[in-house]
Order: structure tokens, then C-alpha cells, then sequence
């Protein structure tokens, strides 16, 4: 998006999209608290969002860290101490529908670990230079996954832990559940549910969610 735009308040289908992902989470009856993870100096911003767009849920605010996995540890550490399941969403996938996210959560009380996903539909390859094509890879293996990522929170927080012991860096939290040979389960989602992260994706974005009403 270019290092002076902040996607998350781009208006999209008249609200910004950081507002568009957390409505959707706010309305679900089955969500009890809504943790977000936000950068230091900002989170004014974030506690007027939910004044102006009147959200109802418990809210916490937290300070992120270097890393995404360093922010998903500082949300961790402020769940209610009751909290049995947590669904770890990216603020700019505002499409994800209610019947996903509760899937996720039931496959997640189940199993453990559960995550959005569809199966990949492009042939894919695998380059060792990025140059030329060193393999082919057989797409019915593959599935490209999304969030919201759900946990048992006991699990995903021994995850994490494995990975901070490490020293690891992780770019999604299902493959912290790798190093404690957690499975996890793929859910998928029938509608679309992208993610805004080229100026591309944002009329894409927003055309769907006035199809959502």
C-alpha cells in the first residue's frame, strides 16, 4: 500500500477497514470479548472506533510486538482467565463470514487447532532461484489458508512457547502447532474471504461486502 498509507483506515464500503473485520466479530453472538493488537502510540485511535461504530463487546487493547507471533503472545496474555477457545483474525479481512468463524471455533474445540482455508486452484510450481522452474508441485495436496486461525488456548499458547524457546520465527500461528506435533484442521470456506494487501484488492474487497449488505 506504500509506506504513508495505513490500510486498516482505508474507507471501504463507507467504513474503515479495521472497522468492516471487527463489526463482523462485535455482531457474532457467539464471540464473548474482542482482544486488539495494535501499534504503541495509537491505541486512542482504535478506543474511538468502537465509540463511533458503537460496538458492544468487552474490549481490550494491547500493544503488539516486533513480530506478528510477538503480537499474538501479547493478546494471549490478556484473554479472560476463563477463555476457552481464541480466534485470531486479520484486521484486513473484513469478508469472513459468521458461518466460518463458527466453524472454526466447533473444529477448534474439537481438535484443538482449526483454520479458514480453500484448496489452492493454480497449477503451482517451485523455483529455487526465482528464475526458473525447479518442480512441479501436485495442487490436490495443496490449500491455501486464511483466517481466522482458532485454538484451544492452552494449545496455541504451548505453541508459542515452543517457538520463543526456539527462537523461531513463524509466519502463521498453525505452523507453531508443527513444533508440538499439533494437528490442525482445515475449514473451508465457501465464500470468499480476502485479504486487502495491494491497492488491487481494495474495490474487489469492498464490492463484497455491499453484496453482504
Amino acid at each position: 500500500m506504500g509506506k504513508e498509507t495505513d490500510k486498516l483506515f482505508l474507507t471501504v464500503a463507507g467504513r474503515p477497514l479495521i472497522a468492516q473485520t471487527w463489526g463482523r466479530f462485535d455482531g457474532a453472538p457467539f464471540i464473548d470479548e474482542i482482544i486488539l493488537v495494535v501499534r504503541d502510540g495509537r491505541q486512542s485511535e482504535f478506543a474511538d472506533l468502537a465509540k463511533k461504530y458503537h460496538f458492544t463487546k468487552k474490549l481490550r487493547i494491547v500493544v503488539g510486538g516486533k513480530e506478528r507471533q510477538d503480537s499474538v503472545w501479547n493478546g494471549l496474555q490478556q484473554l479472560a482467565a476463563e477463555t476457552e477457545i481464541v480466534a485470531i483474525q486479520d484486521a484486513a479481512r473484513p469478508c469472513t463470514s459468521l458461518a466460518l468463524i463458527q466453524a472454526t471455533i466447533e473444529a477448534a474445540r474439537q481438535d484443538g487447532a482449526a483454520v479458514a482455508a480453500q484448496p489452492v486452484t493454480d497449477t503451482i510450481k517451485h523455483s529455487d532461484d526465482g528464475k526458473f522452474i525447479s518442480r512441479h508441485l501436485e495442487r490436490k495436496h495443496l490449500w491455501a489458508v486464511q483466517t481466522p486461525q482458532t485454538f484451544r488456548v492452552e494449545v496455541i499458547r504451548r505453541a508459542l512457547a515452543k517457538v520463543r524457546e526456539k527462537g523461531l520465527t513463524v509466519t502463521d500461528d498453525t505452523a507453531a502447532c508443527e513444533l508440538i506435533n499439533q494437528p490442525v484442521r482445515l475449514v473451508l470456506g465457501t465464500e470468499p474471504n480476502p485479504k486487502v494487501t495491494v491497492p488491487d484488492d481494495v474495490p474487489y474487497v469492498e464490492m463484497l461486502l455491499k453484496q453482504k449488505g
